[in-house]
């Protein structure tokens, strides 16, 4: 596996993601995570260990999907688990992910959910 770079803080997650998105790396989107992690994607259900998501991922970014950098919503941190977010730029919904820091002081993503809109009515 290549050497990545690590996410030190926990909002540098969603820049690696948007880099190695955009390059078409599937195994580095998925370095990203922690080998037991939880994606609640595709929408409805849920693709569990790095290994599924690096193979999800690969399908996605096949396509040539190009992510634009969205700013973080502030950071909540509890000790060594920190809860991220970020507004998409179209305004619909959110995105959320639980991150925890790592042995080395690198944070890795635990919880995904990439897309939820308001509930309607």
């Amino acid at each position: 596996m290549p050497e990545y770079e690590k996410a030190m803080r926990p909002e540098d997650i969603t820049r690696l993601f948007v880099e190695r998105s955009n390059a078409g790396d599937a195994a580095g989107v998925a370095a990203l995570y922690e080998v037991d992690a939880v994606l609640a994607y595709p929408p409805g259900q849920r693709t569990v260990g790095r290994e599924a998501i690096r193979a999800l991922w690969e399908k996605v970014l096949a396509a040539g999907p190009r992510f634009e950098p969205e700013a973080p919503l502030p950071t909540l941190v509890s000790g060594d688990i920190a809860l991220t977010s970020t507004p998409p730029k179209d305004g619909a919904g959110a995105r959320a992910q639980v991150v925890r820091r790592q042995a080395d002081g690198s944070w890795l993503r635990v919880l995904d959910q990439p897309e939820f809109t308001p509930p309607t009515g």
